[in-house]
């Protein structure tokens, strides 16, 4: 028998965890994250280490849901938690409750990654970005019915367009579950009728105060948005994550009022400038035709209009006599080749050959006569003289060799 107390495994760890998790209280640890992953579950798992050592980690969803930041591998932390012994494997890790990165704040970080990656994906880009209509029929204000800002967007569009036409969606600016409102509007603002602009924003805070314009599902629900936005959260330094997705960026909302619509006035000034550029066009129009109408009138032609149809009969009489003389010309050149033609086909003629005393003879066949031979006594010949034909009969043949 052994001297010692004999225990079972669950008896054993479940001492290693009561003095464990009793030993050391809710501490913050300075470390370096490594092997970081994330679960289906939405929980975080890591590892904490420094030159040393290293201790596994998590994050459960519960409290990752509250870090504004993604966790990375090599990225140095504070985590604040507690140890905690697993006892079914008999393992201790550290559960984190709380993560803050070192050297930048939580939401400095969280805002620089959520603009990386949504610039990565193209939501940014100067080619989506919509135009704002200049006149628009009516414009939704997404944004707080009882803030300061609505109220100055509100007095600066009625005063420099007085017939625009207003309404207010009311969200939550700020606090808890404020992201989730504005997101719903602005997926829901085009059912509003003839809304054709939407200017979603707040007045002036603190980053976190502004922190439900830097999340990713308002920053999507922007870019989203079957109608035009124009940003304008915060101040002039404040720049959020809306105001990079928006087609237009304001810098306060006084200024998104008055970038939304037109100044009357400017409007009517411009339209009375363009009237008189309109009337000098007119007049100066006026003035070159009323030229031009004065140099035709001065032109010979109309002022002796006769004198145009007695040039055009004078040109008809030459033309006339033109056509009369190359008709004659072209008659005599055409009579004295025919009369060459005629002569070349008389020397040619066998008639010319008979007035030289020669003769044909034909047989009653037609066939002309070359030779004695083949003849018949009796056989009647046709004889073409010069002038006349005879006809003969055959009474002797004599054939004469050539020598």
């Amino acid at each position: 028998m052994s001297e010692f107390p004999v225990v079972s495994v669950s008896d054993l760890v479940n001492a290693f965890k009561e003095v464990v998790e009793t030993a050391l209280p809710p501490c913050t640890v300075e470390g370096e994250i490594s092997n970081c992953r994330r679960s289906p579950a939405g929980h975080w798992y890591l590892t904490l280490k420094d030159e040393q050592s290293e201790i596994g980690a998590v994050i459960w969803r519960s409290a990752a849901q509250k870090i504004r930041f993604d966790p990375k591998d090599g990225m140095k932390c504070l985590a604040t938690g507690s140890l905690q012994v697993y006892v079914a494997k008999g393992t201790c890790q550290f559960v984190i409750s709380r993560l803050m990165p070192q050297g930048i704040g939580e939401l400095e970080l969280a805002f620089r990654q959520l603009r990386d990656k949504l610039s990565a994906e193209g939501l940014f880009d100067e080619s989506r970005k919509r135009a704002i209509p200049q006149i628009p029929c009516r414009i939704a204000l997404v944004t707080s019915p009882s803030s300061a800002a609505v109220r100055d967007m509100i007095q600066v569009i009625t005063r420099r367009w007085p017939p625009a036409r207003i309404v207010v969606v009311p969200v939550r600016v700020q606090g808890e579950g404020a992201a989730e409102e504005i997101a719903k509007a602005l997926k829901l603002v085009h059912r509003i009728p003839d809304v054709d602009v939407v200017i979603t924003g707040r007045g002036g805070g603190s980053l976190e105060d502004l922190w439900c314009f830097n999340t990713e599902i308002v920053a999507r629900a922007v870019a989203a948005c079957r109608i035009p936005v124009i940003a304008a959260v915060g101040h002039e330094i404040d720049v959020s994550i809306a105001d990079l997705v928006a087609d237009r960026r304001a810098l306060t909302p006084s200024e998104a009022g008055e970038l939304v619509v037109p100044s009357a006035r400017d409007l009517y000034d411009s339209l009375i400038h363009t009237a008189h550029r309109m009337r000098q066009t007119l007049r100066d129009r006026l003035d070159r035709a009323r030229l031009r109408l004065s140099t035709i009138e001065a032109r010979s032609v109309l002022q002796r209009p006769m004198s145009l149809v007695d040039q055009k009969r004078l040109d008809c009489e030459a033309l006339s006599e033109r056509a009369v003389t190359a008709v004659r010309l072209m008659t005599e050149r055409r009579g004295r080749d025919l009369a060459e033609f005629a002569a070349s086909l008389q020397a040619l003629s066998p008639l010319r050959v008979l007035s030289r005393g020669y003769s044909l003879t034909q047989r009653s066949d037609g066939a002309l006569l070359r030779s004695a031979e083949g003849m018949q006594l009796g056989e009647i010949l046709t004889t073409r003289l010069s002038y006349g034909l005879v006809r003969s009969a055959v009474t002797a043949i004599e054939i004469e060799r050539p020598h």
